[in-house]
């Protein structure tokens, strides 16, 4: 899956994937009436409205794109009708032929770990029978609790050919309370971008590991660091954009191959219509400015690096 990924970015010139995070304050008023006339003011309604404004954004931008990642938790807060919409949006999202990265950080003990591994990129078996339950292409997973809680996923990701985005360094604020304490004299994130690099050599790709690191764009220094530490390593760089990361500081994350990186958006993306430059659009063609914005980033990105 990692080369299909490096196929996709190479074809359309687009190191970036569109986070799907779709609450329900990015969602123009049009397509909420439509969705609450159908089925009300409930669960069931912000679940309709969440969809069609997914396959809109998608539909606009899916030619230009190689990926998304959908973020669970802005859909598990509408319970079971909101999961039941993630799966659908995987689901669509790879009939138009995108690569799908559930944003869904798990990790856990072992036993645990094999359970979300299983449900997110791998086969639960029922009787004789073995069904995919979400299906994502690649998954995000938070390295904390060791090896155990990492190495059920790499186990499935290997089955189903398949990979992951392990937390290295993230883009908020506080991350540091913990991520930059000093062990035996370095940062706590050195560390784990070490394991990851090693964790990844059990399971390459062509030139890349199928097991990837997240590294936010907010720490373009430390981002420096880590791609050497990880210099098979795919990157995936949340905080373009509205958390404040800019096309300049995004250099280093890249190999002098030109690949190595792919940097999210998603708030930029999917509620463009809201950012200044793109009001123009207005609300009923927000999937228009979502496109207008996808070009703009591709361009921005191409210029820094």
């Amino acid at each position: 899956m990692i080369n299909k990924l490096i196929n996709r970015i190479e074809n359309l010139g687009a190191p970036i994937v569109v986070g799907l995070d779709p609450m329900l304050g990015y969602i123009p008023e049009c397509v909420k009436a439509k969705a609450f006339a159908e089925k009300g003011e409930t669960l069931e309604g912000a679940a309709e409205a969440i969809w069609q404004f997914n396959k809109a954004i998608v539909d606009a931008t899916h030619d230009l794109i190689p990926a998304v990642k959908p973020q669970i938790a802005m859909y598990e807060q509408f319970g079971i009708e909101g999961l039941k919409v993630f799966k659908q949006t995987v689901e669509y999202c790879k009939e138009k032929g995108l690569i799908v990265i559930g944003d869904v950080k798990r990790g856990d003990i072992g036993s645990t770990s094999e359970a979300y591994a299983v449900g997110h990129l791998g086969k639960v078996t029922v009787g004789q029978n073995s069904f995919y339950g979400f299906d994502e292409d690649f998954v995000t997973v938070n390295p904390y609790l060791g090896s155990d809680g990492i190495d059920p996923f790499i186990k499935v990701c290997k089955e189903e050919n398949k990979g992951l985005f392990i937390l290295v360094k993230t883009s908020n604020k506080s991350s540091g309370e913990f991520q930059d304490q000093l062990v035996n004299g370095r940062p706590l994130y050195e560390l784990v971008g070490e394991k990851v690099a090693s964790w990844g050599e059990s399971h390459m790709g062509d030139a890349y590991s199928y097991v990837g690191a997240v590294v936010g764009a907010t720490y373009p220094e430390m981002g420096k660091i880590l791609r050497k530490i990880m210099p098979k390593t795919y990157i995936l760089v949340p905080g373009y954009g509205a958390q404040g990361g800019k096309a300049a500081d995004l250099a280093p994350y890249f190999n002098k191959d030109g690949l190595g990186a792919i940097i999210n958006s998603s708030r930029g993306i999917i509620a463009a219509y809201k950012q200044p430059g793109y009001e123009k659009y207005g609300e009923e063609a927000y999937a228009d400015a979502s496109r207008q914005a996808v070009i703009d980033m591709i361009t921005d990105i191409k210029s820094a690096i």
